[in-house]
């Protein structure tokens, strides 16, 4: 396996035990239906857990632009590699959303609320001021590049022993900072999903909300950037 189908598979894990807590949760005759924030926190936690234990010796498991932007500003990963990692990043991160449409059918179906399927694939403000957005999405992902960036071996990456810890960190930025913004802390987590929603035939599916698109995109961009400043600065 390449490290570059090794971050699609991943990216797709990723997304599809993530969205697919999600999906248990708020769409309709699930068996998970209503079980609430703690069960999402906990569901993307183990996400992240299974995604980096299964990719982690071939790629670092970075599954995530703002880790890969951290690793590479910190002198930590190759500039020449970024833009193969995001992409493949960004294609698996679409393919899990498809899976997770899949598996769901029946449920988008008897789901009538259009802003509940679209929380399966994409993040939503509890309050919606994009400047305020943005820094939640710096401030969660921060925390998470700059754990990551003490966890991960400078060769590597993270390997797969580093896989529970980073799931703690995910879960603990959920259940601490992912009320404002339902915590993207990653681009292509967003992004991909949202292409998903956009493209697939899902039944009676709103808009994709494009206008708020960009905040989980470059909230988490900056603070994966400032992450690895703040690390290289402290040494």
């Amino acid at each position: 396996m390449t490290p570059f189908l090794a971050e699609v598979i991943g990216s797709a894990l990723l997304i599809l035990l993530g969205d697919g807590v999600v999906a248990n949760v708020v769409l309709q005759k699930t068996k998970g239906h209503g079980s609430g924030w703690i069960v999402i926190t906990i569901g993307w936690a183990m996400a992240v857990f299974v995604a980096v234990f299964v990719v982690a010796p071939i790629s670092g498991a970075h599954i995530n632009p703002a880790v890969t932007l951290g690793l590479a500003m910190a002198g930590n990963f190759s500039w020449d590699l970024v833009p193969t990692y995001m992409a493949a990043q960004l294609i698996g991160s679409f393919l899990g959303a498809v899976l997770v449409w899949i598996h769901y059918q029946s449920h988008f179906e008897a789901t009538k609320d259009k802003s509940d399927k679209l929380a399966v694939f994409s993040t939503a403000p509890a309050i919606r001021n994009l400047p305020r957005n943005t820094i939640a999405e710096v401030i969660g992902t921060f925390v998470l590049v700059y754990a990551v960036l003490h966890i991960a071996s400078p060769e590597v990456g993270l390997g797969a022993l580093d896989a529970l810890p980073v799931g703690l960190v995910v879960l603990v930025v959920g259940l601490s900072l992912g009320g404002p913004t339902g915590y993207a802390i990653n681009p292509t987590r967003d992004l991909g999903p949202r292409l998903a929603h956009a493209i697939l035939p899902i039944s009676g599916k709103g808009g994709s909300d494009w206008a708020y698109a960009w905040v989980p995109v470059v909230g988490p961009l900056l603070g994966g950037a400032l992450a690895a400043l703040v690390f290289v600065w402290l040494g």
